[in-house]
């Protein structure tokens, strides 16, 4: 009996579902969907450099595609699908309460683009990243090191760090911090604790600073000393 997988790639505009034969390779079907609220321009401001998408917008484009392209299959491929893959923009980090849930998926939280996944061209957290490049450079260890010695604007600190500096609301609702490339793998998998979730060795090994040469994440004394906003998040991610 044939096993099938589905790779799900998620760009800037739009998903894509892709249902393979796992033992050839063959394709046997496509679907693409535009995420509704993103091509609305809801929650942007260009003139702001702020770009935030809707976790609603990744769940019901998920179900679309997935739905689509296994009905343009033979019949007992749903059955035999052995695998889903994940492949996302990034960074896009969003804040999470302690329950694993994105803020915005909370009725308070419904239309606030501070609650939103923050997409990768998202250019809010200029400032927070020249912060995170001049302690790099004055701590004991440069934790930029190996993202070319620049941390960026786009990237996983400095994004959740203006967030919380920008939102009180969000700030006090939110207990840690997670790519969309880890929520949705989580999501359709039943995990909801964010120390439970399986992270993304490329999203922090380059966006947030990981290395093993210092132990994995950047210290939490360096993030305190960057914001004291920032304190207890490093716990509330993984070792």
């Amino acid at each position: 009996m044939d096993k099938f997988v589905i790779g799900l790639d998620y760009g800037s505009d739009s998903a894509r579902a892709l249902v393979v034969n796992a033992g050839t390779g063959e394709t046997l079907a496509t679907s693409v969907k535009y995420y509704p609220r993103w091509q609305k321009g809801l929650y942007c401001n260009p003139a702001m450099n702020q770009y935030r998408q809707h976790p609603l917008d990744y769940v019901e484009v998920l179900e679309e595609t997935v739905r689509e392209a296994l009905a343009a299959c033979p019949e007992g491929t749903a059955e035999n699908v052995v695998g889903i893959a994940f492949d996302t923009t990034g960074s896009t980090p969003g804040l999470i309460d302690e329950a694993g849930t994105p803020l915005a998926l909370l009725p308070e939280f419904a239309e606030n683009p501070n609650a939103m996944f923050v997409l990768w061209k998202d250019h809010t957290a200029i400032k927070e990243a020249a912060e995170i490049n001049r302690l790099c450079k004055k701590w004991d260890t440069d934790y930029s090191a190996y993202e070319g010695g620049i941390y960026s604007s786009e990237w996983f600190w400095a994004k959740a760090l203006h967030v919380l500096r920008e939102d009180e609301t969000v700030r006090a609702k939110a207990y840690s911090i997670v790519e969309y490339c880890e929520w949705l793998p989580a999501l359709i998998t039943g995990v909801t604790r964010s120390s439970d979730m399986m992270r993304s060795r490329c999203a922090n090994g380059h966006k947030a600073m990981w290395h093993e040469k210092w132990g994995g994440l950047p210290s939490q004394e360096f993030l305190t000393a960057l914001d004291p906003l920032l304190a207890g998040f490093r716990s509330r991610l993984f070792e």
